[in-house]
């Protein structure tokens, strides 16, 4: 019988990758003991990215100290592979998660963190730099990572800014040959989960903001503010550097690594599984199997799942999909997937079935309904 390979993201609010997988893995050797089960825990770009990645590749998991989003220190960790590649997770020090809820305010969260964090591993010797946009609690458009780097801000009478709307607002001249030559030699691959240009209808401040606590003024205010700094530095880069795909993730973040630092932004999924080699362990699969929480038609626009249905169809192997709920639609019922599986019971309330037990055993529950389809 031919190995089956598991891939699942996270569950959000009930399982991590590697849980998700763990259980379904139970699942199928309950009914198949003798079968070979592969479990790739994934990730995008988002939650999980750096410590999957740094782990599948047999990283060292190292600490700096670093600010939050408002200013406080903190500890991150990232992972370093072979002395000189650094994996960082962009919410390590930038994170949502971070805040309680009275503290968000994208008016002054900065990314501040994530630039020391990148800067430590810089002088650790690091030379490559692999880092996942996701789960900011920032809509500063990077500037706070550009200043930890290097970067000087200024406005229009010579004073440097510091306060994130205020660089945004007043920014008339940015001085980066500080950065440039701390970041000399250094490569920098960026990992985005989403598709969104840096402002306007689909942008950072309208689409994201409000979780980060921004009220609708806030979110007209930096939406203005976000355009307008693009105005300045899209003419100083010399494109519409705003408008790129991808530019909107983190906040903008996105937009720093491709107006002022020269990277281009690359899928998370894509990037993740052409890192761990993901081409090799579906070859001589009979089955892959992927998943995340909500399975639905934003699946297949560049998200976990879509990226490993790609490679099972490259091998020839049939890919089922498993959801903790799935949103049918007429673009998911001709994705490829040859079947695709709702982990929470028709008759349990989608409460209860996020529980992480609960949860746990639901997956489970269809890795035997999966197995027994296999035989």
């Amino acid at each position: 019988m031919k190995p089956i390979v598991v891939a699942f993201d996270s569950f959000k609010g009930s399982l991590t990758s590697p849980q998700a997988c763990s259980a379904f893995a139970f699942g199928i050797h309950d009914v198949l003991p003798d079968v070979e089960v592969r479990k790739v825990p994934i990730s995008d770009g988002g939650e999980g990215f750096a410590e999957l990645l740094g782990e599948a590749l047999g990283g060292e998991v190292v600490e700096c100290n670093a600010s939050d989003p408002i200013g406080r220190r903190c500890v991150a960790h990232y992972a370093i592979v072979g002395g000189d590649m650094a994996i960082i997770a962009l919410a390590e020090a930038s994170g949502l998660t971070l805040l309680a809820d009275d503290e968000r305010n994208p008016l002054v969260a900065s990314t501040y963190g994530t630039g020391e964090v990148i800067r430590n591993a810089v002088e650790r010797g690091c030379r490559h730099i692999v880092i996942g946009l996701g789960g900011s609690a920032t809509t500063d458009a990077g500037t706070g990572m550009l200043r930890a780097l290097g970067c000087r801000f200024y406005d229009a009478e010579g004073r440097e800014l510091s306060l994130t709307i205020e660089i945004l607002e007043r920014t008339a001249r940015v001085d980066d040959a500080a950065m440039r030559e701390l970041l000399a030699g250094v490569t920098i691959d960026v990992a985005v989960d989403v598709d969104n240009p840096l402002y306007g209808e689909r942008g950072a401040a309208r689409v994201f903001a409000p979780q980060k606590g921004a009220d609708e003024a806030m979110v007209e205010r930096l939406d203005r503010a976000l355009r307008d700094y693009a105005h300045f530095v899209d003419s100083r880069c010399g494109y519409d550097a705003s408008m790129t795909e991808g530019t909107g993730a983190a906040g903008g973040v996105g937009y720093a690594f491709v107006a002022l630092m020269g990277c281009a932004l690359k899928r998370g999924i894509n990037l993740f599984l052409e890192m761990v080699k993901f081409r090799d362990v579906v070859a001589d699969a009979g089955l892959v199997v992927t998943g995340e929480g909500c399975v639905d038609s934003q699946t297949l626009m560049g998200k976990a799942p879509s990226g490993v249905l790609r490679y099972a169809e490259a091998a020839g192997a049939p890919c089922v999909a498993v959801g903790g709920k799935v949103v049918m639609s007429e673009t998911l019922e001709h994705s490829g997937f040859c079947a695709i599986y709702e982990s929470k019971p028709a008759s349990m309330s989608l409460c209860d079935a996020m529980h992480p037990i609960q949860a746990y055993q639901n997956l489970r529950d269809v890795g035997h309904k999966v197995a027994h389809n296999y035989k």
